[in-house]
């Protein structure tokens, strides 16, 4: 952003997306394990949509208001891990696989839902009504914010989503070897982070992105904005 004022509103837009993202994410988890039979997360009180549970005070509040508020590209927070235990699961693979697919889909329909209300407000909300633009830059921020959060947990590194899918296909001593790379999962990310290379799964987001806009717009039969 050109100035310190542009970040203080360019966070107010966009706080409120990410905290619901992180939120549904993580209840998202609970509620898949559940179904496959673990009912840890409900008995623990994350079974729910109020945020307080949910919040992490560094991962959900400080570090990513210190990180739009340095205009940083790369949004980077989370919500306290939802506590899940596998060896409940009425089958451990399958329940592992959509247990950890929960979190991200659920990202999914939150960029699609995000995508459905902007139309909505471009073609019911008029222009003059105060909240019409807070709530464009909101539903605009959600759409890329949601799969920037799918893509970054689907990333295959211990404890990330995407680690769990890939044990779901692991044998047992093939998934102890893999989760050893979780002593070293916070400096690769780290490192991918300050090399620039984690910018690779912009590609994706901008391409959903884009894809999810597309269609809602014709869906809504708007012609741009």
């Amino acid at each position: 952003m050109d100035s310190f004022a542009e970040r203080i509103q360019m966070t107010t837009i966009s706080f409120v997306p990410f905290l619901i993202a992180v939120i549904f994410h993580e209840y998202a988890h609970g509620r898949m394990a559940k179904y496959w039979g673990d009912q840890t997360a409900e008995r623990a009180g994350r079974l729910t949509l109020n945020p307080v549970p949910h919040i992490d005070v560094m991962g959900t509040i400080v570090f990513p208001l210190i990180v739009m508020l340095t205009g940083t590209n790369f949004l980077f927070g989370w919500a306290k891990p939802v506590p899940i235990n596998p060896t409940r699961f009425r089958k451990y693979r399958p329940g592992l696989f959509w247990v950890a697919i929960a979190g991200p889909g659920m990202n999914v329909i939150l960029a699609f839902f995000s995508a459905a209300l902007l139309c909505i407000i471009l073609k019911w909300l008029p222009q003059s009504n105060f909240f019409h633009e807070p709530l464009k830059g909101m539903t605009v921020v959600s759409i890329s914010l949601n799969y920037a959060l799918a893509f970054f947990n689907l990333i295959p590194l211990p404890p990330l989503d995407g680690s769990k899918i890939v044990e779901s296909f692991l044998s047992y001593n093939a998934t102890k070897k893999y989760e050893a790379i979780a002593q070293y999962s916070f400096w690769i990310l780290m490192a991918l982070m300050f090399t620039g290379a984690i910018s690779i799964i912009s590609y994706p987001i901008r391409f959903c992105t884009e894809i999810t806009l597309g269609l809602m717009i014709h869906l809504f039969g708007l012609g741009g904005f």
